[in-house]
């Protein structure tokens, strides 16, 4: 299947942090001739504005204030924040602690929900996140859970950040996990009719090849 002979689709991809996710549903994206969004970028880039403004990152209030007014732009590779460029920013571990956290604020969600249907407006597109193909596309054509060991999200961390201690990266992990799957809003889980991957012990070729064999099994003209 090509992108160009077949009704571009929608595909959900969610999971938790070191899965692989993200390195999956660029591939696939890339393989489809589809467009690509991280909606982590969003909530990132929330949180980073958050905290160089001082902000609690649990004030519902001041945070739904925030994301009115932000501007965030995602240009290719690029994430511009108010024109500022901080695609490197958004990437160190403090940035994904902090998004973390107002991502588990409901107003954020709110907020950024429509920005985020917009993008996958018209299909074509793989978007992966933590809630895609629970709350923001329910409707999605495809949906995956990406999913991988304790020990082995950790050793990608580890590999990542090889300054960082290992058992501190490991309760990371955990910590987050429990954010994420415990906030009262869109909390991360499975959708009821996604395809679990799990990725532990596989390479990015053997995971591509699987999601590839979803997808061809999927489209229709």
């Amino acid at each position: 299947m090509s992108a160009a002979t077949a009704r571009p689709l929608t595909i959900a991809i969610d999971g938790p942090a070191g899965a692989g996710k993200s390195t999956a549903a660029r591939a696939l994206a890339r393989a489809l001739g589809y467009r690509y969004f991280d909606s982590g970028t969003l909530y990132r880039a929330v949180g980073l504005a958050a905290r160089r403004r001082g902000l609690d990152p649990a004030d519902g209030k001041a945070l739904a204030a925030l994301v009115a007014d932000l501007r965030i732009a995602v240009e290719g590779e690029r994430v511009l924040l108010g024109g500022d460029d901080v695609t490197a920013a958004i990437r160190e571990p403090e940035a994904g602690e902090w998004a973390s956290r107002v991502a588990a604020v409901p107003e954020v969600r709110r907020g950024l929900i429509d920005r985020q249907r917009e993008l996958a407006a018209g299909g074509g597109i793989v978007m992966d996140g933590r809630d895609i193909g629970t709350v923001v596309l329910p409707d999605a054509d495809l949906k995956f859970f990406v999913t991988a060991s304790l020990a082995e999200r950790a050793r990608r961390r580890q590999a990542e950040h090889p300054e960082e201690d290992p058992a501190a990266v490991r309760a990371a992990i955990v910590a987050r996990d429990r954010r994420d799957e415990e906030r009262a809003v869109a909390p991360l889980r499975a959708a009821p009719d996604a395809a679990v991957v799990d990725t532990s012990g596989l390479g990015p070729a053997a995971v591509l090849d699987g999601l590839l064999a979803a997808v061809h099994g999927r489209a229709r003209p």
